[in-house]
């Protein structure tokens, strides 16, 4: 079953204004919000929309508050869409947090492409012959384009060197390094599907934005296919590892070459983009490197390097919390076991070896050691997402976690308490914001991250104010927050419990105090600040290339006329 791409009445009009020269796509959609300075393509491993047969997605995640930007859905989409049959109802998930759901209007006010994996299993039963489709589905306003990637290609490209090689050496992971024969070969095959589709859509007016990891080859694959007008940026969501660390990449070379195709890349805070530019001192010696700037010249071609750290939708978890239904709350306390009259902890992560969950654990143990009238009287909520299962070490990470949370309860637990409620359940993000703001003391505490929007979710949904929260000194958020949460290294269990306690027995006045502020911060430096921030980068090399462009075409017709 295949449809045509269909557009709206508007997008039709406002392609045909860009057409004729009449109008910019941020003039087209002239609205509130941030805005692109020409025709926006985005370029992500992740989709914005992903069609299902509805027996099948009935079992899918469909709460991306559920799944970090990195996760991918289950594979399996290779072809078998197209062989089902033809009668079976079709849903859509939508986007519904995180930087998905934050540039999905933006994309729909520019007009503009958005380029993904097509992971869905009816995925290609709604596209055209160039595996477009129109969306948002009941608002068409811009095109998804899909990639359609055999098993061989998920497994080698996203499991394989994404994820066995990339995610393991950026967040200082070395020794989980598997780099695999043929994985790297898969990647720059990947990259290069879809640095074709981004050519088949860029115009000499286009702004490129790719986004993490998974496309590291593909700038200056896209820079070498597209028209020269065009912008090629690009955000690396995670850490950028130190060039003693990077020294062990496979394919080192290639990468940053591939990454120098930008005109504009960005992280989250300074250190990564610092060592950034150290690497391409150390492996690319003959690009020449301004620190001070932070632009590097190789091959012809400069790129800026910023650091711009991320924020979430403040207001919506905020507004999410106010709303909680009573009755709703305590119908998930009862599930879920959670004594309504105690004091409680919250952790909500990834099943992930960086996230630090099993030292978290530890800290608790030591809390509860050294703390015995607390039993009984405190609750720790633990909310865990499994993650990448088809790799070994993320199914062994999740073994232990669950082992150590029973081996912890049965020391504790009494009739009527457990010390940790842990569950692994799909929560719709109400819920989540029902914990966020039952809770009285978050724990964030990964070994290492890129930002972690986490801590950020729980202080926007902190509504009340009376919560504090615990934070790792080895992620990007402790650059924003640090201040005002009670930093903690994660791998001291002693440090963790005597700063847990200090939360616990906090003066309510001074626990106010510091969530005040956390909460500014936040509100201050949302999401939609965030690509504010990124557009007005995006414009001033946009604009830049632009000019360099109208420089080198004024000295050609001078040149000839010379002649």
């Amino acid at each position: 079953m295949r449809v045509t791409e269909r557009l709206s009445s508007t997008t039709v009009r406002n392609r045909q204004r860009l057409a004729d020269g009449r109008g910019r796509a941020d003039e087209a959609f002239a609205s509130d919000g941030p805005s692109c300075p020409g025709s926006l393509i985005v370029v992500s491993n992740r989709q914005p929309y992903r069609h299902e047969y509805e027996d099948e997605a009935a079992d899918s995640n469909t709460g991306s508050a559920n799944i970090s930007e990195d996760e991918a859905p289950p594979a399996g989409t290779d072809g078998g869409a197209r062989s089902t049959a033809e009668t079976r109802s079709i849903t859509v998930d939508e986007p519904t947090g995180g930087l998905t759901a934050g540039l999905d209007p933006v994309v729909q006010r520019t007009d503009g492409t958005w380029i993904a994996w097509g992971d869905g299993d009816a995925d290609f039963a709604v596209t055209d012959e160039r595996n477009c489709v129109a969306v948002p589905p009941d608002d068409e306003a811009y095109t998804l384009r899909r990639l359609d990637l055999s098993e061989e290609a998920i497994d080698s490209y996203y499991y394989g060197f994404s994820n066995r090689v990339l995610w393991p050496l950026c967040h200082g992971f070395s020794d989980l390094i598997e780099n695999r024969p043929n994985d790297f070969e898969w990647y720059r095959t990947v990259n290069e599907r879809f640095a074709e589709a981004v050519a088949d859509h860029a115009t000499n007016d286009s702004v490129i934005w790719l986004q993490d990891y998974h496309l590291a080859l593909a700038p200056r694959l896209i820079r070498d296919a597209v028209p020269a007008g065009a912008t090629v940026a690009q955000f690396w969501h995670i850490p950028w590892p130190t060039p003693a660390r990077f020294r062990q990449c496979p394919g080192r070379r290639q990468l940053l070459e591939g990454l120098l195709g930008n005109d504009l890349l960005g992280f989250h805070v300074t250190r990564y983009a610092d060592q950034f530019l150290a690497c391409v001192d150390r492996f690319l010696p003959e690009a020449t490197v301004d620190h001070a700037h932070r632009t590097v010249r190789y091959d012809g071609r400069t790129t800026r390097v910023v650091a711009t750290p991320m924020g979430v939708d403040a207001e919506s978890y905020a507004r999410e919390a106010r709303s909680i239904d009573p009755d709703q709350l305590s119908t998930l306390f009862e599930t879920y076991g959670i004594p309504r009259d105690v004091t409680i902890g919250l952790g909500l992560d990834r099943l992930d070896y960086t996230k630090g969950i099993p030292e978290r654990l530890t800290a608790l143990e030591r809390f509860f050691e050294r703390n015995p009238d607390w039993r009984g009287e405190f609750t720790f909520v633990q909310k865990a997402t499994p993650s990448r299962t088809d790799i070994e070490t993320y199914e062994q990470y999740g073994e232990l976690v669950r082992s150590e949370v029973q081996r912890i309860n049965r020391r504790f637990e009494t009739a009527d308490w457990r010390p940790i409620v842990y569950t692994e359940d799909v929560l719709p993000k109400e819920q989540l914001c029902a914990l966020y703001r039952c809770a009285d003391v978050m724990v964030v505490s990964p070994l290492a991250d890129g930002m972690n929007l986490v801590a950020q979710e729980y202080v926007a949904a902190s509504v009340d104010g009376d919560a504090t929260l615990l934070l790792s000194d080895r992620i990007g958020a402790h650059e924003r927050l640090g201040s005002h949460a009670l930093t903690i290294d994660p791998t001291d269990a002693v440090g963790v419990a005597a700063q847990l306690e200090t939360a616990l027995s906090m003066p309510p006045y001074e626990r106010k105090r510091r969530m005040n502020t956390l909460r500014q911060r936040v509100c201050n430096g949302d999401i939609e600040s965030w690509m504010e921030t990124q557009f007005d980068w995006i414009r001033r090399v946009h604009d830049d290339r632009r000019g360099d462009e109208t420089d080198r075409d004024s000295d050609s017709r001078e040149s000839t006329s010379l002649v």
